[in-house]
């Protein structure tokens, strides 16, 4: 067996002469129970050749895994237990729903990639939680066959975004008549505060596919009706004036901050289809289209804790109005690919995409009621009709004579461009959001990127490849435009050129053990929010900086791997010395004032250092057990800071401090005894060490709203195959009900089943 690093079809030449010489054209797998490595046959198109050599893979799950390990409501369920990442979903059908990675946390959506075949769904329209979380509706999971990550900017094949990490997300497409049907359902018991429910998601999932000769299709879908728990809360320094009720509560400052009602109880109507044609020109030539459509609507309630003379009331805090609102949203996407895999002298690709936010509102009053719990008629419209991005990208590669090519050369080039369109306007009804009447925010503007890139790759000696890189970039910001009320700002274009040059070296000393030392230098550039971004959120107002340098890291990474006889052992020693690193942080707008705005700016030095720890094995206490786990420990710091950290801190006071965000310890575990082949159970576990949301680690008090709260949930599954075409899932998130805050209060206890049928 092979390691799961960079090996795949690219660095272990030794170890792939050792096992066969047309190993090139065999499956290979390598099983760390809940991470799976898995090599693709060479022959099959859907291979993607390219991304065997240009993904370094560092860890990897596929479907059959996932359906033993994980309750699977949404696309990015899957990834739940991979080493070092943390899923931030808040609840079902979470649109927001970001990926934390080893040395960046979840609030850095656009310090990582995420492709779907190839197709970019990461929004790098925004690096936040909001606008910039990937577009996971427009992957279903009855389509996932597996998804495989790398963990920093080790490719040449891939933007400084990858800094964080790149995800590969595979779908099937059909050789025969296939038809399958899925009902999902999940029942969550919340208790806090005032708020006392219970919150249930439906979901029915479809999808059929068929091969006629050289073309086939598949077309899926999914609706999905669900309810969440509260995601936001109402908090003051102080109750109304004549109201009773309430919690006395502490924000993540120490400060009082009591809690007055929750809000964001989303109820939200979401469907997704999507249709895939492809057509193999010869059995190694495919071309292929895909078209997708994602819509959402969704209505936000309050729930308030005062009273006034026995009548609840909102007491005319603005919080609760903001709380409250309509979304409707409706976006579409393209894709057309055209892909070789000859697995011969050379191979190409070209990939093109189109993403548009057709339809994109939401509709909020912005005055509650001070005697009941009506609100005013005039409010406001965050519009982002219009927001776009596309891509192009062609990659090439050429492989010297022989089953195990001493020389491997790739080439490509790639494009992007990204346009965003935020006004929110006021409106007289914001009831129908018809009648607008004037502009309270504005943030529009635009991002291009061009970049061109190579790397080889030598077997320089029998058990040794060297692989060497460079990515030159040219990014360009333009058509920057701020408004806020009569105040107007036209910003000014921006350019950077920069080049990133990449090495990785791996050694296979003897069969069971491999080595990879990999450096990488990476620039990762701002998106369109961070540059122009002027938006308000309840109340919170985003402010932009047009002049944001690009993130400037210098990644290193040794990992070393020991196959045992019945499992495997990986540890993995890391750095990322990163200058000019872009952080937002969240500060009142006057001192006292519960209205907080968020600046981005550059910090002048920071770094990450830290070890990874993967271990599993199967069989090791009884015959079908299964046991796998993760251990991550980071030391990330703040070297050099020019500013401050916040209005009232003294200078250098978050030098030598944590970073925010980016907690310092993380660990999975899963453990899954396997009942013959018809039936696995599962006992798992994600633990996370508190973290800290300001540069000089001021928060106090982190396991309330708003603060991010050291945490362990235990889940459990049972998967049980009924049949030839049914298979039965029952499972438990949060299983010993933990009640934890990151930043949102987070699910609690969650009962999850489903029930498939597969032809």
């Amino acid at each position: 067996m092979r390691t799961p690093t960079i090996v795949g079809a690219l660095l272990c030449a030794s170890a792939l002469h050792a096992q066969d010489t047309t190993v090139t054209r065999r499956d290979s797998t390598t099983t760390l129970t809940t991470v799976t490595v898995v090599v693709p046959a060479a022959e099959q198109v859907t291979g993607k050749p390219m991304q065997l050599l240009t993904l370094p893979v560092t860890a990897s799950i596929t479907a059959k895994k996932a359906a033993q390990l994980v309750n699977v409501i949404d696309a990015e369920d899957v990834v739940k237990y991979l080493p070092s990442v943390f899923l931030r979903k808040r609840n079902n059908g979470d649109t927001q729903a970001t990926i934390g990675t080893r040395v960046w946390g979840v609030g850095s959506s656009a310090r990582s990639l995420v492709f779907a075949d190839g197709v970019p769904i990461t929004a790098l329209i925004a690096n936040n939680n909001n606008i910039g979380g990937p577009r996971w509706g427009l992957v279903s999971p009855a389509e996932i066959e597996r998804i495989d990550m790398m963990y920093g900017p080790f490719s040449a094949a891939y933007a400084g975004n990858s800094m964080g990490a790149v995800m590969e997300i595979t779908t099937r497409q059909p050789t025969k008549l296939e038809l399958r049907l899925e009902q999902s359902q999940a029942l969550q018991r919340f208790s806090l505060y005032g708020t006392r429910a219970t919150y249930g998601t439906t979901q029915t999932t479809a999808e059929v596919g068929d091969r006629f000769g050289r073309f086939s299709v598949r077309a899926s879908g999914t609706y999905q009706d669900s309810h969440s728990q509260p995601l936001a809360y109402v908090t003051s320094a102080s109750f109304p004036t004549g109201t009773t009720g309430g919690f006395s509560e502490q924000n993540k400052l120490g400060a009082q901050a009591n809690i007055l009602g929750a809000t964001g109880l989303l109820h939200t109507g979401m469907a997704n289809g999507k249709v895939k044609l492809a057509y193999d020109f010869t059995p190694a030539v495919r071309v292929a289209y895909t078209f997708g459509l994602w819509s959402n609507v969704a209505s936000s309630a309050a729930d308030s804790y005062l009273s006034s003379s026995g009548r609840e009331t909102y007491a005319g805090q603005a919080g609760f109005a903001t709380g409250y609102y309509r979304l409707n949203e409706r976006h579409s996407s393209h894709s057309l690919s055209l892909r070789t895999n000859t697995n011969r002298r050379w191979d190409a690709e070209a990939v093109g995409s189109l993403y548009r936010f057709d339809t994109d509102r939401q509709r909020f009053p912005t005055t509650a009621s001070a005697s009941d719990t009506s609100y005013g008629t005039a409010g406001r419209v965050a519009v982002l009709d219009g927001t776009a991005w596309g891509s192009l990208d062609f990659k090439g590669a050429i492989r010297s004579a022989g089953a195990l090519p001493r020389n491997v050369f790739s080439a490509g080039a790639h494009y992007d461009h990204y346009s965003l369109r935020n006004p929110t306007w006021n409106t007289a009804d914001w009831r129908t959001g018809s009648a607008y009447s004037g502009v309270a925010t504005e943030g529009d503007g635009k991002t291009s990127t061009q970049a061109l890139w190579a790397q080889d790759a030598w077997l320089i000696a029998p058990t040794v490849r060297l692989t060497l890189g460079a990515r030159a970039e040219r990014w360009r910001a333009f058509d920057g435009y701020n408004a806020s009320g009569a105040t107007q700002v036209t910003q000014p274009e921006v350019h950077a050129t920069r080049v990133s040059p990449k090495a990785v070296l791996a050694w296979t000393p003897v069969s069971p053990w491999h080595a990879t030392l990999s450096l990488g230098k990476a620039y990762r550039f701002a998106t369109a929010a961070e540059l122009y971004q002027l938006v308000s959120t309840g109340t919170t107002f985003t402010s932009p900086e047009p002049n944001l340098a690009p993130d400037d890291v210098l990644a290193a990474e040794l990992r070393v791997t020991r196959q045992l006889a019945r499992g495997m052992l990986q540890v993995a020693l890391f750095q990322d010395d990163v200058h000019d690193a872009i952080i937002s942080q969240f500060l009142p707008i006057v001192q006292g004032s519960p209205t907080y705005y968020s600046v981005v700016s550059n910090v002048d030095h920071v770094r990450a250092r830290g070890a990874e720890l993967v271990l599993g094995g199967t069989d090791l206490v009884l015959r079908g057990l299964e046991l796998g786990g993760s251990l991550t420990y980071l030391d990330a710091r703040t070297l050099a800071l020019s500013g401050r950290a916040n209005a009232q801190a003294p200078a250098g006071s978050a030098v030598g401090a944590q970073l925010p965000n980016i907690p310092k310890w993380r660990a999975t575990f899963t453990a899954t005894y396997h009942s013959g082949s018809r039936a696995a159970f599962t006992l798992a576990g994600r633990y996370s060490d508190k973290l800290y949301t300001t540069l000089d680690d001021a928060d106090t008090h982190p396991n309330t709203y708003q603060g991010f709260a050291e945490w362990f949930v235990a889940d459990a599954r049972a998967n049980v195959r009924l049949g030839a075409h049914w298979t039965a899932a029952i499972g438990v998130d949060n299983l010993l009900d933990r009640k934890y805050f990151l930043f949102h209060p987070f699910p609690q206890r969650t009962l999850v089943a489903s029930a498939k049928y597969g032809l």
